[in-house]
């Protein structure tokens, strides 16, 4: 390091060490050689900053200025596996004017670090954290598309599987083979006896191919903690050893020119005996000191926690209390996406206003959501028997609703999508299904009907201004522009069969992209529809992440209302799930804030009528 770089990581040390070292103390301050771990720790932070290219010292340098970078209304994201967008690292170049055309300017690359073999959990089974899939590219093809990337003002997001690794990694293979270091690694035992009684109040993420958390490994002989799939081994963070080797993976990969990693599963890091093993405040502390490494020695990198629990256990996520601001820069706003099929689904926003209106603070410390319809993974029905009875609903029956509608068996239904995980001790069943085949596309168009057709894609539509407007960065599911529909080809793939999710990742219809600015084709008016709400986004300093962000009850049966209260002036975000048109007091819309009668999103003054404003089905408007 040059002395200007030795002083600038000494200052990053001081600033963050009371993020870094009393956490630590509190988890491993009684684990053997926990001194060696500290000095090893401050040698591993020195190495990577020391290995840190110029350029990205000097993003460094731009967004400690510019702290408030990902918050700004100008973010939007895009999500996709590399194979489906466009088969390699090296071929997504080819598409890069396409991304900045939609208005992104964020993408989050899919599992691509070198999974397991076969049934990899969609790439999170990883063998190596240090390689690139070898079907996608190199390392060196990575490093290249980041500096593109880069080049074009577009954020890069990558996955680091904190919870697990595949069985097949170097470590869990040093494990069977009896090495004490990583046998320590991950959490094994000789017996059923621990294993039982920790089943006893754990619950199942995957009851249907992968029942119970433990497997048993004949090559050890010994029970693996498996909360997963078999063959993904939980880490034992309990280790400080696996803390460090974390950390390191964690800043070659932001050497690599990473700006946002996605850190999964991170609730299930902590476990304790007579609990869910879930979200335990030792999973903070883990989180809190892994932030404070980056700040040190990558602070242009921000993490993005992937803990998809109720309001109440992800907020800490986002750090809260004395640790405001200081634990993860942006976590999924699972609650948005559950609320918004629940409220297409009945019609009625009561309970989603409810929800978004008293579980979530108005305004965040250095952190923000991630907005979204759909990714990768199910929809699970997270509404608690609490929020359901406070709208006089039944939790359970609710629930049951929801999966039923949204796998086209209820009546009147206009969804079709597919149960994942169906518990049959609770009853409950996950939805898998693109966002177009979920609002009703794919079963009007094989109805030939014309009017669904048109509704489902207003329903995508006002999906996407709400996730606009809600403060955050909204991010776009690959094909969710274009309307993709369910893909059942994976039920004749054999590492696929078992796994619904894999319903709602198509491949890329690149003939469609290609007629998305002439065409009248639903795929071409969402495209132009989503370009639309992400352009006039991008010009409303309003929609900062950092202006607060409320739920006002509507006085209207199914309208939704989110207001932004800038210092400029109340934008207020209104969608209507109904299916008939809905009328709004001129009075009421003032006393929110609305002063102009402007239509930011139309740009185009408000249509009011005798003192009221007409709301078409599934209309939007973001009222000044």
């Amino acid at each position: 390091m040059t002395g200007l770089d030795d002083g600038i990581f000494e200052l990053r040390m001081e600033r963050s060490a009371g993020d870094l070292w009393p956490m630590l103390a509190e988890l491993y301050a009684d684990h053997p050689g926990y001194d060696r771990f500290l000095a090893d720790l401050d040698a591993a932070l020195r190495r990577s900053w020391a290995a840190r290219s110029p350029d990205l010292k000097r993003l460094d340098l731009r967004r400690d200025l510019e702290p408030d970078w990902f918050q700004r209304p100008g973010m939007a994201g895009y999500v996709f596996y590399v194979d489906r967008f466009a088969g390699s690292l090296a071929a997504v170049h080819e598409r890069l004017d396409y991304l900045v055309d939609l208005g992104i300017t964020y993408v989050h690359l899919m599992p691509l670090l070198q999974p397991r073999p076969g049934d990899s959990d969609g790439g999170y089974s990883v063998m190596d954290y240090r390689a690139i899939d070898p079907r996608l590219g190199t390392m060196d093809d990575f490093e290249a598309l980041a500096a593109a990337l880069r080049a074009r003002g577009i954020s890069l997001c990558i996955d680091l599987v904190l919870n697990h690794t595949a069985r097949e990694h170097a470590w869990a293979a040093a494990a069977r083979a009896g090495d004490p270091r990583y046998r320590d690694h991950y959490l094994m035992f000789p017996d059923r006896r621990l294993p039982d009684a920790y089943e006893r109040t754990l619950v199942e993420v995957f009851p249907d191919n992968a029942p119970g958390n433990f497997t048993f490994d004949p090559e050890s002989g010994a029970w693996v903690w498996t909360t997963f799939n078999t063959h993904q081994w939980d880490l034992n963070w309990a280790n400080p050893r696996v803390f460090l080797d974390i950390v390191d993976t964690m800043l070659f990969l932001a050497n690599r020119g990473v700006d946002v990693l996605r850190l999964d599963a991170v609730a299930f890091l902590w476990k304790r005996m007579g609990t869910r093993c879930q979200s335990e405040p030792e999973v903070h502390l883990i989180l809190r000191a892994l932030r404070a490494c980056c700040r040190i020695a990558a602070p242009a990198v921000l993490h993005l926690e992937e803990a998809i629990v109720g309001p109440a256990e992800m907020l800490p996520y986002l750090g809260r209390g004395r640790h405001d601001g200081r634990e993860g820069n942006l976590a999924y706003h699972n609650s948005l996406m559950v609320q918004f099929w629940s409220a297409l689904a009945t019609r009625d926003t009561g309970l989603m206003t409810h929800v978004l209106g008293t579980h979530f603070p108005p305004v965040l410390t250095n952190a923000t959501y991630a907005t979204y319809l759909r990714c990768h993974d199910d929809i699970g029905w997270a509404v608690t028997d609490e929020d359901a009875a406070a709208v006089g609903l039944s939790g359970p029956l609710h629930r049951a609703f929801l999966s039923d509608f949204y796998r086209g068996t209820f009546p009147g239904s206009f969804a079709l999508g597919e149960p994942f995980q169906v518990n049959a001790a609770t009853g409950d069943a996950r939805i898998s299904g693109t966002c177009a085949s979920l609002a009703g596309l794919e079963r009007a168009l094989r109805d030939g009907d014309a009017a669904g057709a048109d509704r489902a894609v207003q329903r995508i539509l006002m999906g996407h201004a709400l996730i606009a407007a809600y403060g955050g960065i909204p991010l776009i599911w690959m094909g969710d522009e274009i309307a993709l529909l369910n893909d059942r080809s994976y039920r004749t793939r054999p590492d696929q069969a078992h796994d619904s999710r894999w319903l709602h990742r198509p491949a890329m219809d690149w003939d469609a992209a290609a007629t998305v600015h002439d065409a009248e084709t639903p795929a071409a008016r969402i495209f132009r529809g989503i370009r639309h709400i992400l352009a006039r986004r991008a010009n409303l300093p309003g929609l900062h992440g950092a202006v607060p962000t409320t739920v006002p009850a509507a006085p209207a049966q199914g309208i939704l209302a989110v207001a932004r209260h800038a210092p400029s002036g109340t934008i207020l975000s209104l969608g209507n799930f109904a299916d008939d048109w809905r009328h709004l007091p001129e009075g009421w819309l003032r006393a929110q804030g609305c002063a102009a009668m402007h239509d930011a999103l139309s740009d185009a003054p408000a249509a009011l009528a005798e003192g009221l404003l007409p709301l078409p089905p599934q209309g939007r408007v973001w009222l000044t």
